[in-house]
């Protein structure tokens, strides 16, 4: 149960590639007395830029899969012949393609079938020069990632109140899947990272409509604003008509790949235009949470 003097900061976004940890990264070397939690578990590089010092990990089961104990298997191919989804042969489990329904467990003669829950990830707690961090990776194709994002969540949580600190910010996964639910739930302030593409703005006013379904508060940034004006105005327009906060608008600026390949925020590597942006919009953004 969170405490109410907690505050939760999500940042998403519709669609990958909007500039979302990017943007995260330079609001954790701007936000004092903060948590950093990387919920984006099917992809994390947050700790790219953080450099996370980790003192404490743990194994994150996923789901059931079948195990065989091979003393006990004479070989007679009835699993291989009753598993519809071809991920058991008389030799070995696929677990990737195991989906756990346990119908080679009831037809095994020999009892040598079980389900158990496997390793599909690890999570990590640590300091970085930000502050504690939270984070976890998944295994390639591994499931149960929305169950990750919240145990990464929770190690957020129980680093907050150790360390008696008012703010978790997240870096949350892009899309409307359950990992990006799970990011999302009983957060403060959900930050929505656009871009004025296409596709930039038809994702985000879905995931508008996925936060708004959960009765949560949102605003939105604008990144590389100047690559097209008229769909900026439109995503200016189109978050005027919907009454959703427009933290800022962040310029193109090659700089920013420039402080990516130095392993560094934006805000720490230049003073460029981006950084400058940024800035400005995470003083918008503390200012919004403070009010909550």
């Amino acid at each position: 149960m969170m405490s109410e003097n907690l505050k939760q900061v999500t940042i998403v976004s519709g669609k990958g590639g909007t500039g979302k940890t990017t943007t995260v990264a330079s609001f954790a070397a701007l936000a004092q007395s903060k948590v950093i939690a990387d919920c984006d578990v099917d992809a994390a590089n947050l700790y790219l830029l953080m450099h996370p010092e980790d003192d404490a990990q743990g194994k994150f089961l996923g789901a059931k899969v079948a195990v065989r104990d091979n003393d006990r298997c004479t070989r007679c191919g009835m699993c291989k012949e009753r598993c519809r989804f071809d991920a058991i042969t008389v030799d070995e489990v696929n677990e990737l393609a195991c989906e756990g329904c346990g119908l080679c467990v009831v037809v095994c003669p020999e009892d040598a079938l079980k389900l158990e829950q496997v390793v599909v990830g690890t999570w990590y707690t640590g300091q970085t020069s930000y502050g504690p961090m939270a984070h976890a990776r998944l295994l390639p194709a591994a499931e149960s990632s929305g169950r990750l994002v919240t145990l990464v969540r929770q190690k957020a949580e129980n680093l907050a109140y150790e360390h008696d600190l008012p703010y978790i910010l997240i870096d949350g996964p892009p899309g409307l899947g359950c990992t990006t639910t799970a990011a999302l739930a009983e957060t403060d302030l959900a930050v929505v990272v656009t871009e004025p593409t296409l596709s930039g703005i038809h994702d985000m006013e879905r995931q508008i409509q996925l936060i708004e379904h959960f009765g949560q508060r949102s605003a939105v940034v604008i990144n590389k604003y100047d690559i097209n004006a008229e769909n900026t105005q439109h995503l200016r327009a189109w978050c005027n008509m919907k009454g959703l906060p427009l933290l800022g608008e962040i310029p193109w600026d090659s700089t920013v790949t420039d402080a990516l390949a130095a392993k560094k925020p934006v805000v720490e590597h230049n003073e460029g235009p981006a950084a400058r942006a940024i800035a400005q919009t995470w003083e918008r953004t503390a200012a919004l949470v403070a009010t909550l």
